[in-house]
């Protein structure tokens, strides 16, 4: 498994030279990685299993047991599945360039939540794009 700090840079990859529909598979398990190191951080094991047919959203779901807060990346993870869903089941449609830059953009939000939550627990409750978070991070 990647470290956080891989995964941002890869992720950083893809958003500056334009991602595409054929990258959909990559960001969809950058998202998956990313909760694999909070499910870690709380030593559990990631579950493999699925829910509603994406292994994303049962890693959302299991990071989210016992804590609220965690609920703020449930729509983030919501709509990755569906612009993977887009961009795989329509990819010859001429939306495909915005939808998969969306899609980055919500696999880089997801990886700049966790990172910052696991730096600072109430991360969440208020808002996940503290600045100080943020430039700590990089």
């Amino acid at each position: 498994m990647r470290n956080l700090a891989q995964i941002g840079q890869r992720l950083a990859e893809l958003l500056e030279k334009g991602p595409q529909a054929g990258d959909a598979g990559t960001m969809l398990a950058l998202a998956e990685e990313v909760l694999e190191h909070w499910i870690a951080a709380r030593g559990e094991r990631p579950t493999g299993g699925r829910r509603e047919g994406f292994r994303l959203l049962a890693l959302h779901h299991q990071g989210a047991r016992g804590e609220p807060s965690f609920n703020a990346c449930r729509e983030s993870c919501r709509e990755l599945v569906y612009h993977y869903n887009l961009l795989t089941l329509e990819p010859d449609d001429t939306r495909c360039g915005a939808r998969a830059l969306m899609m980055a953009r919500l696999a880089n939000h997801l990886y700049l939540f966790i990172a910052g939550k696991l730096q600072v627990e109430r991360l969440g409750e208020f808002c996940c794009a503290s600045r100080p978070l943020r430039t700590a991070a990089e």
